[in-house]
């Protein structure tokens, strides 16, 4: 993966070029307008592309941090597939680094490009761009995360491949405004509810149990 430590992501340097650029260019042209509104996106891409450092919290063996800034909008057993379901959202608001939930090796990385359409829509589930991630451990402890986008102007990125080895809370890609489900075996113990806002590398989901995994 490489380096991704600046203030900003290097996924929104075009951004910034362009809208910098077209503010010196209109404010060499004294169109006032026009210079304030390149200022105004000079400004909204610094913020929804900022990269902030985060403390790396010691946790226990197995445990599990989430891989983005967002609410849990639901939490749901299901039964047939012998696994929880934890889906999380992430606005324009949050930090948009996707972050390792556990040290593990990627095992499966799929993204499909397709529509950013409104969550509420009958089909955004079916065709809208997502990224399917399968992370697996030492311990042989699986997690699949499936992240897809919301109403976006900016595509999934996943800047990993398959096979590579991340440490918990490294940076592995990056989704503006979006939903991330996570898929984690019944032997896992969550500690989070509906409604808990959370933090990428920070805020602890749960811990895999002693118990048969999946």
């Amino acid at each position: 993966m490489k380096s991704n430590l600046l203030p900003i992501a290097r996924e929104g340097w075009y951004f910034l070029y362009v809208s910098a650029a077209l503010f010196l260019f209109f404010a060499f042209l004294d169109f006032d307008n026009l210079e304030f509104m390149a200022f105004l996106a000079t400004a909204f891409f610094v913020y929804v592309f900022r990269n902030p450092e985060r403390e790396s919290v010691a946790y226990e063996q197995e445990s599990v941090v989430s891989p983005v800034d967002g609410v849990v909008v639901s939490i749901e057993e299901l039964s047939q597939m012998n696994e929880y379901k934890v889906e999380i959202d992430s606005t324009y608001f949050n930090v948009s680094l996707l972050r390792a939930p556990f040290t593990a090796s990627l095992q499966r990385i799929n993204i499909n490009h397709g529509a950013r359409l409104q969550l509420n829509s009958p089909l955004a589930k079916d065709i809208n761009e997502n990224a399917e991630i399968v992370f697996s451990n030492k311990s042989g402890y699986t997690i699949r995360i499936i992240h897809m986008l919301k109403q976006s102007f900016k595509s999934i990125e996943i800047d990993a491949y398959e096979g590579k080895n991340v440490l918990q809370g490294v940076r592995y890609g990056f989704m503006l405004n979006g939903i991330t489900t996570i898929y984690v075996p019944r032997n896992f113990r969550l500690n989070i509810d509906v409604g808990n806002e959370l933090r990428a590398s920070e805020t602890l989901i749960g811990y895999f149990t002693a118990e048969k995994k999946s």
